[in-house]
């Protein structure tokens, strides 16, 4: 009889570390967890501000402003136009 209550008691100790290690476990995991979520809402947020920026910085009239003025570049002529469908050229 005493030897199957301490047997018991060793059995039960051993349940319990195992069950302290386990919530431990789970409670790093779950902060983990957390630590990677606000990462991604940080990540989330830069991105729709850097395609709002894209979007501001892609406008056609930004482009064709500073192909003007920068490059130096105007629209061709109607003579000047070349359309090539395959192998044939079209004036």
């Amino acid at each position: 009889m005493l030897r199957t209550n301490f047997l018991l008691y060793i059995v039960v100790i051993f349940l319990s570390v195992i069950v302290i290690q386990q919530r431990h476990y789970s409670r790093q995991l779950f902060s983990e967890l957390e630590n990677l979520k606000h990462g991604r809402d940080s990540l989330n947020i830069e991105w729709g501000k850097l395609l709002l920026e894209e979007g501001a910085w892609s406008q056609h009239q930004r482009i064709e402003y500073i192909a003007r003025t920068q490059l130096g570049m105007t629209m061709p002529s109607p003579d000047q136009i070349e359309v090539s469908i395959g192998n044939n050229k079209v004036q």
